[in-house]
């Protein structure tokens, strides 16, 4: 498919698995990487035009962003837009998180948002793309749908994003040639809201008779949520909801009659609303439906259900053919006969519930944990190490490279026979001389491993940006705090045959030391205690004793930015997954996962700790 123009969007997934724009100016500089083949050597330094990103390297051979003073992976993607949406003028919408600071919206929100604000509505609603908030034009706020909680929104001029030309190319990769990196629709996003519209897409097309279009390209179809706006009101009239029901000011709407309005008025079946397709009626709708097979009539139930779970209304699941699906109970009878029509068996269920805790356990019922001495542990200010100056320090990882490769540099660039071409603090070694790790044999200037060692936590370690192996011991950042550990005599979900082991971490708020991102600044700690919960098993034990050689290390936590608050200077996980939920895994963080702790054992080698490590500890 070809296009004449789209616009590059170079984004990264954060650990709650949602896609996160870099600034125009960072897109142009990978982009600029990208466009130079080969020769750039497939490495781009986010430090050369952003210096808060100064850790930060892209492999576009992997598509991974590396953080070399943490040695964080993080997978990237170049993303296309349509040119005259948000990213293609230059338009950047932002909310006022609690500390005052601005964040960005994430890209798809923001075209959205930019979207209703061009076609001059009042306010928007977000529920159709699976956030529970307004924004609010005219007071330029946004407003939580559940709390009525406001916060500031602006919108700002930027850069406009890169632009391409040309036909897309199959997979999004590095290299990829000028002539080549062009972009029509990306591919369908995963997000639940997008399977929503794709679902019911699909299962209407394939149906035959359904007045829905089949999924369309990206630059084709309007930002989402944008196609479900209501018609603007008159003077004096009172604003649609999402679901075409009309209501009060945004500002006062109870949920409960969010919840009854939605309820009465099931979504996509209401004649006239403003997500039906122009031209259709319920009675159309209804003969669509009746025409479905089996398997899209799942995909609808299915659909219906998730818009559901999105606009906050009360849920029931139904089980069908493959597993149970929360709908709206108001549905759940229209389901049911439905599905009962195509053969399908139904059996009407409670929800699940969330249980975060485990029932009260006295203290007399508490016990320490055989195996692993004392039941706390706490870790004071970090002590800088002196007498040794970066160089001195990878002296020891380091053999000099007389004759070097012709090759490059995978941090400056450069190739290895010209000097290097790293511009920041000078070190007080000769810009030509090139050194090969010791232990995986990868060839760097020497000055720009002194630059990457200066920019890290220079605790004496370092990390191969190439193939990520760990010389010396990796230490953190992680602020004062106290960790304590012991057994309950309950079982986790999966593990029906031993006791728990429960972890609190407690964690002041306070001052930010040196190797912080701020020094001097106060910085927050939300949500402690935090409780995490480990099966008494033999596996359970070793994760526990190598936790608290990675509390030992400062590894469990950083200070940042929380990506799902938005909140700089707090108290942040760093990249070590816990299990926070106790009876239940309905927030991805509980019980049972068969794969738990051996992915957190692999997220601890990562660290640099292993088995060994608890010998050394000891030593």
């Amino acid at each position: 498919m070809l296009l004449a123009s789209a616009v590059v969007v170079w984004e990264w997934l954060n650990e709650h698995g949602r896609w996160r724009p870099y600034s125009p100016a960072v897109s142009h500089h990978i982009e600029a990487v990208v466009r130079a083949g080969p020769r750039a050597g497939g490495s781009v330094v986010l430090g050369q035009v952003d210096s808060r990103l100064a850790p930060y390297i892209i492999d576009l051979q992997s598509m991974n962003q590396f953080r070399q003073d943490t040695g964080t992976l993080r997978p990237v993607r170049r993303n296309y837009y349509d040119p005259s949406s948000a990213p293609g003028k230059g338009v950047v919408w932002e909310w006022e998180n609690d500390n005052g600071s601005w964040t960005p919206y994430d890209m798809e929100v923001g075209i959205t948002i930019q979207h209703a604000y061009e076609k001059q509505h009042p306010w928007i609603d977000l529920t159709s793309i699976g956030f529970s908030y307004v924004i609010d034009f005219s007071t330029m706020g946004q407003i939580n749908r559940q709390t009525q909680r406001q916060r500031r929104v602006r919108r700002r001029l930027d850069l406009i994003y890169p632009m391409v030309t040309g036909t897309l190319p199959k997979a999004q990769s590095w290299p990829a040639s000028p002539a080549s990196a062009a972009s029509p629709a990306a591919p369908p996003c995963s997000c639940p809201q997008c399977v929503l519209v794709m679902s019911i897409k699909a299962a209407v097309a394939d149906g035959g008779t359904g007045p829905l279009q089949p999924p369309a390209a990206r630059k084709n179809m309007p930002p989402p949520g944008a196609v479900k706006l209501p018609p603007q009101p008159g003077p004096g009239a009172k604003p649609l909801d999402s679901t075409g029901t009309v209501r009060g000011p945004v500002k006062t709407v109870p949920s409960q009659a969010i919840r009854r309005q939605a309820s009465s008025t099931p979504a996509g079946v209401t004649a006239g609303s403003p997500a039906s397709p122009p031209g259709t009626n319920g009675k159309t709708g209804r003969v669509a439906l009746a025409t479905l097979n089996r398997t899209n009539l799942q995909r609808l139930a299915i659909a219906q259900s998730r818009v559901l779970i999105a606009s906050g209304v009360p849920t029931v699941p139904v089980k069908n053919l493959n597993g149970s699906s929360p709908v709206n109970p108001a549905l759940a009878g229209i389901t049911g006969i439905l599905m009962s029509a195509a053969g399908l068996p139904v059996c009407l269920t409670r929800p699940p519930k969330l249980v975060l805790h485990p029932p009260p356990v006295s203290k007399s019922e508490i016990k320490s944990i055989p195996g692993v001495s004392n039941t706390s542990r706490k870790t004071t200010k970090k002590q800088a190490k002196k007498g040794k100056t970066p160089e001195e320090v990878l002296k020891k990882y380091l053999q000099k490279v007389r004759h070097p490769p012709d090759e490059d540099c995978t941090i400056c660039m450069e190739r290895l026979t010209a000097p290097s071409g790293y511009k920041g603090l000078q070190p007080t070694v000769k810009p030509d001389l090139v050194g090969k790790l010791s232990r995986c044999g990868h060839i760097y200037h020497i000055y720009c491993l002194v630059a990457m060692y200066n920019n890290g936590n220079k605790d004496g370690s370092l990390q191969c940006p190439t193939c990520k192996t760990i010389y010396g011991v990796k230490t953190g950042t992680q602020p004062p705090g106290k960790m304590e550990y012991h057994l309950i005599p309950h079982s986790l979900p999966g593990h029906p045959d031993c006791k728990t082991i429960r972890i609190i971490y407690s964690i002041p708020p306070g001052i930010q030391g040196p190797e912080h991102p701020n020094p001097g600044k106060s910085f927050s700690a939300r949500g402690f205690p935090r409780h995490c919960y480990l099966p008494d098993s033999e596996k359970g034990r070793k994760v526990l004793k190598l936790l608290l050689v990675a509390w030992d290390r400062r590894l469990i936590f950083a200070i940042g930015t929380s990506s799902t608050t938005g909140e700089s200077d707090t108290v942040v996980w760093n990249e070590v997954h816990h299990k926070t939920e106790f009876g239940s895994n309905l927030t991805g963080h509980g019980y049972p996962d068969a794969n738990y702790l051996d992915n957190v054992l692999a997220e601890l080698a990562a660290q640099g700790i292993s088995e060994d490590s608890t010998a050394q500890e000891k030593d």
